[in-house]
């Protein structure tokens, strides 16, 4: 197969997913109609799992040590720009959380590092006006959640997954955590973080997903 081919190839296998994941927006696959508190710690509609599988359009960006670069910015006080080593060398936190996936499965007592949130948002100081965060990563995905659910204790950006750096297909060397909220929120490869004062939707968000995506309140789809 010409390399023409295999890029053809992949570029169909990613629009058929894209019009699959759409498709069950359209069709509500996997809504139960219920909703719980968040003290139940099995969301609705969710099974348990032991793995942790990777759900994906096919495409996992390559990101070096050498050529990793974060930056934060959009309103802030102070512009942050990140590489690999100086982002190892603010302070790391262990952490213990769930992660749920919207097409069903959940997984207990995920075992983390990584940098918190607020440490990175006290670098950049929000700027008043600021009410929202768009993640953009490597390979151009977006997603978009509200500065209050992403400054909270138990979010982070994690390089370390049960004691073991997060590998590529799971979105290394650095994703987003969220944990309260579905994992398509938790944006793999993040590359930017943008503060603004306007909800931006994101890829799954503008392609028939809950803006929002509490689990608890099943917010699987728009």
């Amino acid at each position: 197969m010409s390399n023409d081919d295999t890029i053809s190839f992949f570029g169909r296998m990613k629009e058929k997913l894209i019009e699959t994941k759409q498709a069950w927006a359209r069709d509500g696959r996997l809504i139960t109609g219920q909703t719980a508190e968040y003290e139940q710690r099995l969301p609705p509609g969710q099974r348990l799992v032991q793995d942790w599988p990777v759900l994906d359009l096919g495409v996992h960006p390559n990101v070096p040590a050498q050529k990793f670069r974060l930056d934060i910015d959009g309103l802030v006080e102070r512009n942050v720009s990140l590489n690999l080593d100086e982002f190892m060398a603010l302070e790391q936190v262990d952490s213990t959380s769930d992660m749920h996936c919207v097409t069903q499965w959940s997984r207990y007592d995920n075992q983390w590092k990584g940098v918190a949130t607020r440490t990175l948002l006290d670098m950049a100081v929000p700027k008043p006006h600021a009410k929202f965060v768009i993640f953009h990563a490597h390979d151009g995905y977006t997603t978009n959640v509200r500065l209050d659910q992403f400054d909270q204790p138990d979010c982070f950006l994690v390089h370390e997954w049960n004691g073991k750096p997060i590998d590529r297909q799971h979105g290394g060397p650095v994703r987003v955590l969220i944990p309260r909220l579905y994992l398509w929120k938790s944006a793999k490869w993040v590359r930017r973080i943008e503060l603004s004062h306007v909800d931006k939707p994101g890829f799954w968000e503008v392609r028939g997903y809950n803006n929002n995506g509490d689990p608890w309140l099943e917010e699987r789809y728009s």
